[in-house]
């Protein structure tokens, strides 16, 4: 199984597509690998430098409809290879989400309120996340602050795919 948590990453805009997170100039690559230096390239955010933001983080907190476009699995294959293994959003584009669980990653989806929350309380002054997995539990430290922790759901079928590593592991475990 992957490991999920570590340090945020905060892109604070909703509607980030697939061809911002990897854009489609790419998508002729052989291998995941070959994607890793483009990841968010073109996402225009202000303040926003891939080459310096990405390093070192783990997970990503964003808006609503993450992963909007195309059906690309190659999208989630860019954040994987990053070592992003978990995005928390208000909401999700629905091929996106299931591609991050076909990989064995996860995608939480939060209240637009909590996000709000997370995005006032930790976007500049950074955070670090740990995620309980069987737990179902988000916690949350930053320097100078308590502790919080955020209850997230995943439906069997989700936790059963990140459990076995992605799709590709859970059909071999049980066909």
């Amino acid at each position: 199984m992957k490991q999920f948590g570590g340090k945020v990453l905060f892109l604070d805009r909703a509607n980030i597509n697939t061809d911002e997170i990897i854009p489609a100039k790419y998508l002729t690559e052989i291998t995941k690998q070959a994607l890793q230096p483009h990841l968010l390239e073109d996402l225009n955010l202000p303040g926003f430098d891939p080459h310096r933001d990405i390093a070192g983080k783990r997970v990503i907190i964003t808006r609503e409809n993450f992963g909007c476009g195309s059906s690309r699995e190659h999208a989630a294959w860019a954040l994987e290879v990053n070592d992003i293994t978990t995005v928390i959003a208000s909401g999700f584009a629905r091929i996106f989400k299931q591609n991050m669980f076909n990989c064995g990653m996860l995608a939480i989806e939060l209240s637009p309120m909590v996000v709000d929350r997370l995005f006032s309380r930790y976007s500049s002054i950074g955070a670090t996340i740990a995620v309980d997995l069987p737990s179902s539990v988000l916690t949350v430290t930053a320097p100078g602050m308590t502790l919080e922790t955020i209850p997230f759901s995943l439906t069997p079928f989700e936790a059963a795919l990140v459990n076995a590593g992605g799709w590709v592991e859970y059909a071999d475990a049980m066909y």
